[in-house]
């Protein structure tokens, strides 16, 4: 079965994490986003170590005329410090942060959604995967949406609850009781526990 799972790390971009990243310059994050690298990276080494797949999301601005990026007008008025430079394709910012190795698959997103408008689909089908274990941020945002959406294409979701986070824990419990109707909920040990 591990050969066709893969640990599905959503944005865990150096842009949202790194504090010399576009949301840490503008002082946006929390000690449960900060923590969330270190507490992945054993699962992540186990899941390589057993065969199974990691495949990294990256939200994406795609520049536009002169560098300028696309960014949709709810986004820009949610996050007015956004510019040029900032989750750019093959930047620093828009990679998967060190700790976390490099991914086996990558997909650039452009909404909440990993699945929406990307390559997705099409990659985890190839590789033949059909079991997702599910960490990153925002669980509100990116996580619930990509799992929703992993659900209705018929994978089976496993959300690791400790490897995701949002900007407060209050949104982070909610969105996790939102999603058990369509993902079973672990943790990060639990299924570190399988692997070792």
């Amino acid at each position: 079965m591990i050969a066709e799972t893969a640990l599905l790390l959503c944005d865990l971009q150096n842009d949202f994490i790194h504090p010399n990243g576009a949301y840490g310059r503008a002082g946006l994050g929390n000690a449960d986003i900060a923590a969330l690298p270190a507490r992945i990276a054993p699962l992540a080494e186990a899941v390589r170590a057993n065969g199974g797949w990691i495949v990294s999301t990256h939200f994406t601005l795609v520049p536009g005329r002169n560098g300028a990026p696309f960014i949709s007008p709810h986004l820009q008025k949610l996050r007015p410090f956004l510019t040029q430079g900032d989750f750019t394709p093959g930047s620093w910012g828009h990679a998967i942060v060190d700790e976390l190795g490099r991914p086996d698959l990558a997909a650039e997103k452009v909404a909440f959604s990993a699945f929406y408008m990307s390559r997705l689909e099409w990659m985890l089908t190839r590789a033949g995967i059909r079991h997702l274990w599910v960490c990153g941020i925002v669980t509100n945002g990116g996580v619930a949406s990509t799992v929703r959406d992993a659900h209705v294409r018929d994978f089976h979701v496993t959300v690791l609850e400790d490897g995701c986070a949002a900007f407060d824990r209050t949104t982070h419990d909610t969105a996790i009781a939102a999603l058990r109707p369509v993902a079973e909920i672990s943790s990060v040990a639990q299924k570190l526990a399988e692997l070792v």
